[in-house]
């Protein structure tokens, strides 16, 4: 379902939103509510009429008859219990599913900046554990505020016609408890949010820790990393003692102010007594209205501990929700189609967040179809050169343009649709073979996925699988070689079909023999496309049509192989180094 909800409104106007999502459930569970509450008043009035009546007229078959009525009132109230259960946590379920759904779609348009600043683990907690409580936030919450005010007003109501001097008794001491009940509220809220910040530490840690399990053990450092995980854990026991601190003396003192108002009914009852301004009848209807009175007391008590839980959360789903992509498409972004591939840097300048230069006034022009190398040392912004094409970053000055377009003007979904990319470090989904050569193009058919493993040179391989094409490969495909996965990752470009191709130090990471492999399959990949080709190994961007050397933010060299070895210069010098002549 579609919500159209501004994430920068009060938070109960939001969370009432979601709510209106599952109204139907909503209103079910209020109108059980009210009958719950409706049955709790009803209780001591008939009480105090049959002993004023019934009972001195001897009207013993119509007391029993009312008796056995409350009776099936009270059956009722447990049906009516069962159905708040039942449909309120439903209500409650889908509600948190909603915002965990809104959330993680949300997370899939925030730009690469945000998850450059954020620990995965971190991000995996306010996706799943943040959102926990917020079930019992918005089934307890409607449901309580309206059965709880109900009987502390109706409760008060009936009590002054009882007796209106013990009632203002009542009236004047329940501000106190609701003052305490405030005051509260917000220490614990704050301590709870602390809580949940050290749960993302915890999953932090842990997410780290078993994805460089192998590191670990390679290194016999298992020690290490439960003394890590042991620090994030102390800081934890740490947060949820404060908390449960604040939570220890929030119950206490309302377990003082609820005793203390039956011994001030009581107290003040007794002397109404002995004033005669009061029977014992009344007295007793009182007792059993003040047990009516403090039990949606007792129960936001109970409440409070969710609410501080679940708000947290709700809080901290708020926040990155609230959070803006830093890269969105701009005012009537055009689709970008018919692509023929040439890509522009003109003036090109790029800082990350802390202002440090990386990129300064590039300009680079690639035609379409043409094998274009760019090299240099480490750190000299290779890598985020061709970042700056499919919008992972924007530029800080100048632009890029693909076929003469600024790619700011066009919807990030086209522009990344035609640019493919292969990276060192290939990252496999959890599943099957096929599943992740299909995530080139979901829709692809089990033929075209085939093709795609013949074409990048797999297939045979992936045939000889336990299950072929359905063979499970493991967490980011531990069950395959390196160039198994690299030459999946091939076929699943050939799938997407881009018109630009972006070789990110595609093969430096396999041994000769594997690399020579995958280079035919390169090749194959490359033909007919602008391909942009970063690399360390100089031996696999000699044929390039052009080579541009990056350092020192700029581009210093830029022709072909045999042009910069005639010049002597950089490049030469890295070829030398390499062996190459």
């Amino acid at each position: 379902m579609e919500r159209n909800i501004n994430y920068h409104d009060k938070p109960l106007k939001i969370f009432i939103a979601y709510i209106a999502g599952h109204r139907g459930l909503f209103w079910t569970d209020m109108a059980c509510a009210l009958a719950v509450a409706a049955i709790d008043l009803v209780f001591p009035f008939v009480s105090r009429r049959s002993m004023n009546t019934l009972l001195p007229q001897r009207l013993y078959a119509a007391f029993f008859v009312v008796m056995g009525i409350l009776i099936l009132a009270f059956f009722l109230k447990s049906a009516l219990y069962y159905v708040i259960t039942v449909l309120g946590h439903r209500m409650g379920v889908l509600t948190e599913a909603d915002m965990r759904r809104d959330l993680f779609a949300h997370m899939q348009e925030l730009s690469c900046g945000f998850y450059d600043h954020n620990r995965t683990g971190v991000l995996l907690s306010r996706v799943t554990s943040d959102l926990f409580e917020v079930t019992e936030l918005a089934h307890h919450g409607p449901e309580n505020v309206v059965i709880c005010a109900l009987t502390l007003v109706g409760a008060l109501i009936l009590m002054a016609f009882v007796q209106w001097q013990l009632a203002l008794v009542l009236t004047v001491a329940l501000p106190l408890c609701l003052w305490f009940t405030l005051s509260q509220r917000v220490r614990m809220r704050d301590a709870n949010i602390e809580v949940k910040r050290k749960t993302g530490v915890i999953t932090a840690a842990i997410e780290s820790s078993l994805s460089g399990v192998r590191t670990a053990k390679a290194f016999a450092n298992e020690h290490q990393e439960l003394e890590k995980f042991d620090r994030a854990n102390d800081l934890f026991k740490g947060a949820k003692v404060e908390y449960y601190k604040s939570m220890g003396l929030y119950m206490s003192g309302m377990e003082f102010t609820t005793g203390f108002m039956q011994v001030l009914v009581i107290a003040v009852g007794g002397g109404l007594i002995m004033a005669g301004k009061m029977n014992y009848i009344d007295l007793i209807t009182f007792t059993l209205y003040v047990s009516t009175f403090t039990a949606p007391i007792r129960r936001l008590y109970q409440f409070a501990e969710q609410y501080m839980q679940g708000s947290a959360g709700y809080l901290r789903f708020l926040e990155i929700m609230r959070t803006e992509p830093e890269i969105t498409d701009a005012p009537g972004a055009r689709v970008l189609e018919q692509v023929e591939g040439r890509v522009d840097f003109n003036d090109v300048s790029f800082h990350y967040d802390n202002g440090v230069p990386v990129l300064s006034h590039i300009d680079l022009h690639v035609r379409p179809g043409e094998h274009f190398a760019i090299v240099g040392p480490s750190g000299g912004g290779k890598t985020t050169l061709c970042q700056l094409i499919p919008r992972f970053y924007d530029v800080s000055e100048g632009s890029v343009c693909v076929d003469g377009i600024d790619v700011r003007s066009v919807t990030q979904e086209s522009l990344r649709r035609n640019v493919g990319i292969l990276q060192q470090d290939v990252f496999m989904f959890a599943g099957t073979v096929r599943e992740n050569i299909r995530y080139g193009r979901p829709d692809a058919t089990d033929e075209e996925i085939e093709e795609a493993a013949k074409l990048a040179e797999i297939h045979e391989e992936i045939l000889a699988m336990p299950d072929g094409y359905d063979s499970y490969i493991g967490e980011r495909g531990v069950m395959l070689s390196g160039g198994q996965k690299q030459r999946i990752s091939i076929a699943r470009v050939f799938l997407k079909n881009p018109k630009v191709l972006i070789l990110d130090e595609a093969t430096s990471a396999l041994d000769t023999v594997t690399e020579q492999r995958i280079q035919h399959a390169l090749d194959a990949l490359s033909r007919g496309r602008t391909t942009i080709v970063i690399a360390h190994r100089l031996s696999t961007v000699r044929s390039a049509d052009c080579i541009a050397v990056v350092e020192g933010e700029r581009i210093i060299e830029m022709g072909s192989h045999e042009e910069l070895m005639n010049r002597d210069g950089v490049y030469a010098g890295l070829c030398r180094a390499q062996d190459l002549g």
